[in-house]
C-alpha cells in the first residue's frame, strides 16, 4: 500500500471512530434526559442518583473527542471540508454536554419537588410535551449527523418555536398554579426551571442541527430565520 493511501485510510478512520463517538455520547445524553424525565414523574431517588452520576461519563465523552479532535488537526493537517467536519464536531459535543447538564439539574429540580409532595409534578402534563419535542428535536438532529443530512437537520430547525411555546405555556400555568395558593410557590418555581431546561435541551439540539448544516454546506446558519436556512438548501 502506498504510504499516501495507508495515510488517508487511517485518517478516515480516525474520523470515522470520532463520529461513531459523538453518536455514542449522544445516546448517554438520551438516555440521561429520559431518565431524568422519569425522576420527575416519580421522584424515585435512585434514578435521580443515576443521573447525577452518568454526568461524569457525559462529561468525560466530551474531554475525550475534544481531544481526538485536536489530534486530528495537528497530525493530518485536514483539508477544508474535513476540517469542518472536526470543528462542528467540536461544537456538537459542547451542546451535548450542556444538555447532560439540564438533564441533571432535572433530576435535582425533581428530587427537591417530589420532597414537597408528588401532585406537584402532576399537574403539569405540558412539562411531558415539552420533554417529547425536545428529544425528538434530540434524535433528529443525531440521525441527520449521522447521514449528514442537512435536510433532515433543518427539519429540526422547524421544532424550536413548538418548544418556546409549550415553555411559555408552562411558565403561565405555573404563575396561576402559584398565584392561586402562595404555599406553591417554592413548587411552582421547581416546575419553571424544570420547564427551563426542557428547553434549553431544544436549543442545544437546533444548535447541533445548525452545525450539521455548517458540516455539510459550509454555511454558518446561525441566528439566521427559518426562511432563508430554506433558501440556502434550496441552491446546488
Amino acid at each position: 500500500m502506498p504510504p499516501t493511501e495507508h495515510i488517508s485510510k487511517a485518517f478516515e478512520a480516525d474520523l470515522e471512530e470520532t463520529r461513531t463517538r459523538v453518536l455514542q455520547m449522544g445516546g448517554l445524553v438520551e438516555a440521561q434526559i429520559l431518565a431524568a424525565m422519569r425522576a420527575y414523574a416519580s421522584g424515585d431517588a435512585a434514578i435521580v442518583e443515576q443521573v447525577i452520576e452518568n454526568d461524569r461519563r457525559v462529561n468525560g465523552y466530551e474531554v475525550a473527542i475534544d481531544s481526538a479532535c485536536s489530534h486530528i488537526v495537528v497530525r493530518r493537517q485536514p483539508a477544508a471540508s474535513d476540517l469542518r467536519l472536526i470543528m462542528g464536531i467540536s461544537k456538537i459535543v459542547t451542546d451535548l454536554e450542556r444538555m447532560g447538564d439540564e438533564a441533571e439539574k432535572i433530576a435535582r429540580m425533581a428530587r427537591a419537588l417530589h420532597q414537597q409532595g408528588p401532585q406537584h409534578a402532576q399537574r403539569f402534563p405540558a412539562i411531558r410535551h415539552a420533554a417529547d419535542t425536545a428529544l425528538r428535536m434530540l434524535r433528529q438532529a443525531l440521525d441527520a449527523f449521522a447521514r449528514l443530512d442537512a435536510a433532515a437537520a433543518a427539519e429540526v430547525l422547524k421544532e424550536d418555536p413548538t418548544i418556546d411555546s409549550e415553555f411559555t405555556s408552562v411558565l403561565r400555568q405555573a404563575i396561576t398554579y402559584m398565584m392561586e395558593d402562595p404555599r406553591t410557590i417554592t413548587a411552582g418555581l421547581e416546575i419553571v426551571w424544570v420547564a427551563k431546561a426542557i428547553e434549553r435541551i431544544g436549543d442545544h439540539a437546533k444548535n447541533v442541527a445548525e452545525q450539521v448544516i455548517y458540516i455539510v454546506r459550509g454555511t454558518d446558519v446561525r441566528h439566521t430565520s427559518f426562511a432563508d436556512v430554506e433558501r440556502e438548501l434550496s441552491k446546488n
